[in-house]
């Protein structure tokens, strides 16, 4: 029995990747940065087709802004199946809403992928599963840690993954609620403590943090409380550089203490609402657009020695806004 509780204490830290470095399929030994996109919210729906006119048209974008400016991978950021997840690896939505959408050749590239919300409503361990089916999907558990080494500069990049779900609980979207607190507070507990050592040892030059709950959000579902309490003083502390997320069907952009905060979850559903505008430090507030018109959208990520240049796309074919993030000082 002792053997099998070790075991299960050790799986999270085993499969987080906590030191390894992942290797980048570099086209140019030239080259100085790290490229990605980061799109959430962006699951398609249960029904044919099996996809929303705006997770085609993000797709599209996504596939173009890739092959002109570059991407080494994709960040997931949850939602990646509405409305209910899946219920099996097996489950034809993976091919559905997810290989058959996302089909340019610039978009085969590892997608780094977090569960939502709506994920948990299924079978998480499925997409978790899916990692060994598929030679682009990277999920190896709930959360995880991810680290680059910026090409000829000898400049670090490190990414962590979190499961905001089980850190504080799944919400209904259809009445607006908070989360209701993690379904087993041992396993928020572990997550808390594994992001606490995480950061607290990151020398990395550039950190980001990512969850699908938002920390600072002006959007229909607003600050997340659990995070302002839990999350939030761990990235001013650490001093991250920046944090993404998705949950409101929008893209935002919020400077709060020295981070930033990245909402990009335009990938399927779009919503102009800002009734939380007034719940964000004063002044705070950067970018934000929900409108229909731009047909969805993304954030295309920049990371060179010194800074991390973020632009979002709308799906219709243009840049919208763009801020540079500089590198960590780590004293």
């Amino acid at each position: 029995m002792l053997n099998i509780l070790l075991v299960v204490a050790v799986v999270p830290m085993a499969c987080c990747y906590p030191n390894a470095f992942e290797d980048l399929a570099l086209s140019s030994k030239n080259r100085t940065s790290i490229k990605f996109l980061a799109v959430g919210d962006w699951g398609g729906v249960p029904y044919p087709p099996y996809i929303t006119p705006v997770e085609k048209a993000t797709a599209r974008e996504m596939g173009r802004v890739a092959a002109q400016m570059g991407a080494d991978f994709v960040l997931a950021l949850g939602d990646n199946f509405y409305y209910t997840g899946v219920d099996s690896v097996d489950s034809p939505r993976f091919k559905e809403t997810f290989e058959s959408v996302y089909t340019a050749k610039s978009l085969n590239i590892p997608w780094y992928v977090l569960a939502g919300n709506h994920d948990h409503a299924g079978d998480v361990r499925a997409q978790i599963e899916y990692s060994r089916r598929s030679s682009r999907w990277r999920f190896p558990y709930y959360y995880y840690e991810l680290n680059f080494r910026i090409p000829n500069t000898g400049r670090t990049l490190s990414i962590i993954m979190l499961d905001t779900v089980m850190l504080c609980g799944n919400s209904d979207d259809f009445e607006d609620e908070q989360p209701r607190g993690p379904l087993r507070a041992v396993d928020a507990n572990r997550q808390l403590a594994w992001l606490q050592e995480r950061m607290a040892q990151s020398k990395a030059d550039f950190l980001l943090v990512a969850g699908h709950y938002p920390v600072w959000s002006v959007s229909e579902h607003g600050p997340t409380e659990c995070l302002l309490r839990r999350l939030r003083p761990l990235l001013v502390k650490h001093n991250a550089t920046v944090y993404f997320c998705g949950h409101d069907h929008n893209l935002q952009f919020i400077d709060e203490a020295d981070v930033g905060y990245v909402v990009s979850g335009a990938g399927n559903f779009l919503d102009p609402d800002i009734t939380h505008w007034h719940r964000v430090p004063k002044d705070s507030i950067k970018f934000f657009t929900g409108k229909a018109s731009t047909m969805g959208g993304f954030v295309h990520a920049d990371v060179t020695k010194d800074k991390m240049s973020l632009t979002f796309f709308q799906a219709t074919g243009t840049s919208l806004y763009q801020t540079v993030l500089s590198r960590r000082d780590l004293g």
